[in-house]
C-alpha cells in the first residue's frame, strides 16, 4: 500500500476537495489513512453509532450524517482535518447531505485558512451529478505478483511451513485478480483443509473464485463436459488453440520465457457451426474456468450504472483469471453502436469501455467472441491487435460433414463400419453441424420407436431428407455473411478440401473399379 499512500497524499496536498475509494475492506484503507493523516485531526462516521474514534472505532455520538457534516465542517478552520465516511452512498440522494459536501470541498477549494478532505469509502460508486466536479475516484490495485508472492512467504512463514518456490510461483498465477484479504481466506482454508500449501491448490483457488460469480450477478459460470475432441473439422482453429493452450497450461514457465499472455480469439461465421462448442473446448483445453458476459445483463436505469456494471464484471472476470470469457452472438450485444440517442449512446460508451479494457488489458482473461454477421460492427473492434486472431467459420465441407455425423453416432453408440458416411456427404451439402445433429437425433428415436438395435445408411438418408438445412431456410442471410466476410482479412478455421475430395475420388474409383472387374468376370 505503500504508493497508494504516497498517492493519496499528493492528492491531500493538491487540493482535491472530496475523494471516494472504492472498496469493501475497511481496514486496508484505514491503514493508508492513517499513514496519510500524519498528525492531521480524522473524524469518522459509522452509519449504525454515528460519530466514532477513527483508531479506537468506539462511538463518539450518535447521530445521522446530515447531524455529523454540521458538526464537523468547521474543524477545517482549526486544524488540517480528514473526514471518512463509510458506506453512505444511499444517503447521497439527500439533498441537505450534497450541499454539505459541497460546502466542505468549496472551502476546502477557495479559503486559504480552511483544510479538510473527505474521504467516502464505499463498496458501491454513487456519485451526484452536483459533485461530480469534486469528486476523485481512487481505485485501490490489486496485489501485483511480487506482493502476493510476500504474502504467501508471511503465510508459510507464520505457520513454519515448508513451500518450495515453483509452487509458490504456480499458485501466485491462480491469486491473480484478489485482494489481499482473499487471498489470505483462501490460504486459511487451503491450511484447514490439508494441513499444508501445495500446486493441488489450485482447483481449491479456481473453485472460491467460481463464489465471487456466483454473488455477483453479472457473469454467469457454464459448466460444460465438450472438448476439442467433439469438434468435428475446422482444423486451423484446433491447431492454433492447442498451441494457445502450452501457454496456458505452462503460463509461469511462458511467462518468464518472455512469451507474451493470449488475449483471446473472434470466431465468426454460419450459425450453428460450432462457434459456441468451440468456446467450451477452450476452456477444457487451457483447463480453465468458463464465464459468459451478457451484456444486456448489464444494462441499468440510472445514468452511468451500465458503465459502473461494465467496469464491474471485467473487473470480476480479472479476479477469477485465468479464465475464458465468452461473449457470445457480440454483434447483438454492440448493436447501435454509433447511433442516436439515449439507448445507442450507452451501448457505445460500453462498447468504448470494453474496447479500452481489450486493448490493455494485461491479465490471463482468454476472450473467447462469437458472432455471426458483423456488417454492422465497428471496424475498429475487428482490427489487429484487439484479437490475437480472428476464424471464420464456414459450412462444413465434405469431410468436415462426414466427422460430425461419425461424432454423433458415436456419442451415442451407434456408429457401424457399415454406414456409408461418403454416400451422406453427397446428400449433406449445405447442412451445417446442428443439421447434421439433428438428422442423427432422428435417425436414432425412428429407430428405436421401430423396435430396432441399429441404424443404416438408408435411415440417415431418409432424415436427411425430413430435414431442411439452414442452407434453404436463411439462404439469403447466408449470402449477405459470406459477402461481408469476403471484405475482411480473416482466417479460415477450416483447412481445404484437398484431402476430402481426394478419398471421395478414390472411394467412388475402387466402386468402379470393383464393379469392373467383376462384370469380367461374369464374362
Amino acid at each position: 500500500m505503500r504508493n497508494e499512500t504516497e498517492s493519496l497524499a499528493s492528492y491531500i496536498d493538491a487540493l482535491h476537495p472530496i475523494i471516494y475509494i472504492n472498496h469493501f475492506d475497511f481496514k486496508v484503507i484505514d491503514e493508508a489513512l492513517t499513514n496519510v493523516a500524519q498528525g492531521a485531526k480524522v473524524v469518522e462516521f459509522n452509519n449504525a453509532l454515528g460519530a466514532i474514534n477513527f483508531y479506537t472505532k468506539s462511538p463518539v455520538m450518535e447521530c445521522e450524517l446530515e447531524q455529523f457534516l454540521k458538526l464537523s465542517m468547521d474543524d477545517g478552520f482549526e486544524s488540517d482535518t480528514i473526514i471518512v465516511l463509510k458506506d453512505i452512498h444511499d444517503q447521497l440522494s439527500n439533498p441537505k447531505v450534497i450541499a454539505l459536501l459541497k460546502r466542505i470541498a468549496e472551502d476546502n477549494l477557495y479559503r486559504d485558512e480552511y483544510h479538510a478532505t473527505i474521504f467516502i469509502i464505499s463498496s458501491k460508486i454513487v456519485i451526484p451529478c452536483e459533485l461530480e466536479n469534486y469528486i476523485t475516484v481512487f481505485d485501490i490495485p490489486l496485489p501485483t505478483n511480487i506482493e502476493i508472492m510476500d504474502i504467501i512467504h508471511d503465510f508459510v512463514k507464520d505457520l513454519e511451513m515448508e513451500v518450495d518456490q515453483e509452487t509458490v510461483n504456480d499458485i501466485t498465477l491462480s491469486f491473480k485478480g484478489l485482494n489481499e484479504f482473499q487471498i489470505k481466506q483462501i490460504l486459511n482454508l487451503a491450511y484447514q483443509d490439508g494441513g499444508y500449501i501445495d500446486a493441488e491448490d489450485k482447483q481449491l483457488i479456481l473453485k472460491e473464485k467460481e463464489q465471487f460469480i456466483k454473488k455477483s450477478g453479472m457473469l454467469e459460470i457454464v459448466n460444460f463436459k465438450e472438448t476439442i475432441e467433439d469438434i468435428g473439422g475446422l482444423e486451423n482453429l484446433k491447431e492454433w488453440l492447442e498451441k494457445k493452450a502450452k501457454v496456458f497450461n505452462n503460463l509461469d514457465k511462458a511467462i518468464k520465457f518472455g512469451v507474451d499472455i493470449p488475449k483471446g480469439i473472434m470466431i465468426i461465421g454460419m450459425p450453428g457451426c460450432g462457434k459456441s462448442l468451440t468456446a467450451k473446448a477452450t476452456a477444457g483445453l487451457f483447463e480453465i474456468p468458463l464465464v459468459r458476459l451478457d451484456v444486456g445483463r448489464l444494462l441499468g436505469k440510472y445514468v452511468g450504472e451500465s458503465e459502473e456494471n461494465m467496469r464491474k464484471a471485467l473487473k470480476l472476470s480479472e479476479a477469477i483469471s485465468p479464465c475464458v470469457l465468452w461473449i457470445d452472438e457480440i454483434e447483438k450485444a454492440f448493436s447501435g453502436v454509433g447511433g442516436d440517442g439515449g439507448g445507442s449512446d450507452v451501448t457505445t460508451r460500453l462498447f468504448g469501455q470494453f474496447l479500452t479494457w481489450m486493448q490493455e488489458k494485461e491479465n490471463t482473461v482468454f476472450i473467447v467472441a462469437t458472432a455471426n454477421d458483423i456488417s454492422k460492427m465497428p471496424p475498429e473492434f475487428l482490427r489487429k491487435g484487439r484479437f490475437d486472431e480472428l476464424f471464420f467459420v464456414d459450412l462444413p465441407n465434405g469431410e468436415e460433414r462426414r466427422k460430425i455425423l461419425e461424432i454423433h453416432l458415436k456419442k451415442r453408440g451407434k456408429w457401424t463400419k457399415d454406414i456409408d458416411s461418403i454416400a451422406l456427404i453427397k446428400e449433406t451439402e449445405g447442412f451445417n453441424g446442428a443439421d447434421l445433429e439433428a438428422v442423427v437425433k432422428d435417425t436414432i428415436e425412428n429407430a428405436f420407436i421401430d423396435g430396432r438395435q441399429t441404424v443404416t445408411t438408408a435411415d440417415m438418408q431418409k432424415s436427411i431428407k425430413d430435414t431442411k438445412s439452414i442452407s434453404s431456410t436463411l439462404k439469403d442471410k447466408i449470402s449477405q455473411i459470406k459477402e461481408t466476410i469476403s471484405k475482411i482479412d480473416i482466417k479460415p478455421a477450416s483447412k481445404e478440401e484437398i484431402k476430402a475430395i481426394s478419398k471421395i475420388n478414390i472411394h467412388e474409383a475402387a466402386k468402379k473399379a470393383t464393379g469392373f472387374l467383376g462384370s469380367r468376370n461374369r464374362n
